[in-house]
């Protein structure tokens, strides 16, 4: 266990009997949060009042701020332990106790910055306000991946550590200003101006924190990405990931360390195929042995023709071989086989990638012909405006089948009237 983690065991042990205690009298975690909030505020009010009355240098108000820091920082334990021990959880006061920290941590910050200012510590002030900043974000990229479903926990300036920073160096702070005065300076010689200050024992820690925090959200966003590229993206070693990539574009695993030259001679599968027909907004088709079940590539459009940016292509099943009809994709199929990755890459254009091969990219724009959407593929260093993908599937094992070739077969980019058909070989 983590000496952080051994650390708060500890202290739950110290606070509970008062926990217990607020149970008794009828406090709710709800009202325990409030109350920290208001003593946040009564944080803000002290900074403010110092920044007012005192004269730089007097640094009292900084040691009572941070006296009262500490103390409302210990409301943030405990409105979760009244909650735990009281049997009084909710989803609701879980997300309160989120908002109203944050209003907190704000206020708190507001009072500190209008300190600094008031007194002239510009520079201080400046890394007080990237400290907020980083504060936020390391709050806000914990729960916008928890809210996709990830686990972002991690880092050396969560909100205890913060707290801890601020209360604990500002009261320092005022303590030495009783023994150093308000004119202690530390000077270096050759250094004109001075390098230390009573001040810059509670300053320097937030330049510290300005640091961490901001190091600390980005750290907290590469951890999420990584949980969410591992739950969107499998690894290969996932079974359906093997088998669908196989079946889908094993041929084309080897474009990219060979040169692809167009096959000569026919090697025609012998099932007969149908060319879909009567599917509003067809962009291409996908057809590969052993059947003659097609993939459909369909423009995704509103009731007014209208291209939906977030979803701009669909993927369905036409199940001839099964006479089913129109299919929607299952989850496997669409996760791991023949779902569409999209991106947006500006000037109403897009990339397409299917989900089990993703060095063959595909682009989904207007045509300057047309003014109508088509999707283009590069084969053999050939622009094409795309029809059909075709998978010769000969032999081989359900787990490695025997991909002959891969055909693509459309029009030419520049001369859409011009058909063309292009094959890699494998």
């Amino acid at each position: 266990m983590k000496l952080r983690d051994n650390l708060q065991l500890g202290i739950y042990k110290v606070i509970n009997p008062f926990v217990k205690g607020l149970i008794k009298i009828g406090l709710t975690p709800n009202m325990v949060t409030t109350i920290g909030l208001l003593l946040n505020i009564g944080v803000a009010v002290i900074f403010i009042i110092g920044a007012e009355k005192s004269n730089r240098g007097e640094l009292e108000y900084v040691g009572w701020a941070g006296a009262l820091v500490l103390f409302a920082g210990l409301f943030d334990m405990l409105d979760g332990q009244v909650a735990r021990l009281g049997n009084m959880s909710s989803k609701f006061g879980a997300m309160y106790d989120s908002v109203l920290d944050r209003y907190s941590e704000m206020v708190m910050f507001l009072g500190i910055c209008y300190y600094l200012v008031a007194h002239h510590y510009f520079l201080s002030s400046l890394f007080a306000f990237i400290a907020l900043i980083g504060s936020m974000m390391v709050s806000y990229t914990r729960a916008r991946a928890e809210g996709l479903g990830v686990e972002c926990k991690g880092g050396l300036m969560q909100r205890p550590e913060r707290v801890v920073t601020i209360g604990v160096f500002a009261i320092a702070c005022g303590v030495a200003y009783n023994f150093l005065g308000a004119d202690y300076k530390l000077y270096v010689p050759g250094i004109k101006f001075h390098v230390f200050e009573t001040m810059s024992i509670f300053t320097l820690p937030i330049t510290l924190m300005a640091i961490m925090t901001n190091i600390t959200a980005v750290n907290r966003l590469r951890e999420a990405k990584k949980a969410l590229d591992a739950k969107e993206f499998p690894k290969a070693s996932n079974k359906a990931a093997i088998i669908a990539g196989l079946v889908l574009f094993a041929g084309l695993g080897l474009s990219n360390s060979t040169v692809l030259k167009a096959q000569t001679g026919d090697d025609p599968s012998p099932l007969t195929f149908p060319t879909p027909k009567n599917i509003s907004n067809q962009l291409f088709y996908v057809q590969r042995d052993p059947n003659i079940n097609t993939i459909i590539c369909q423009l995704n459009v509103d009731e007014n023709g209208d291209l939906d940016k977030e979803k701009p292509v669909n993927v369905f099943w036409m199940r001839y071989a099964d006479k089913e009809g129109k299919k929607d994709l299952n989850y496997i199929q669409r996760k791991f086989a023949y779902g569409i990755q999209t991106k947006d890459i500006g000037n109403g254009n897009y990339e397409l990638r299917f989900v089990s091969y993703k060095k063959f990219p595909l682009l989904l724009t207007k045509s300057a012909i047309d003014k109508k959407y088509h999707v283009y593929a590069t084969a053999n260093n050939k622009k094409i405006l795309l029809d059909r993908i075709f998978l010769r599937i000969e032999g081989g094992t359900f787990w490695v089948p025997n991909v002959k070739y891969v055909e693509i077969k459309g029009y030419e980019a520049n001369n859409p009237t011009k058909a063309v058909t292009e094959r890699i070989k494998v």
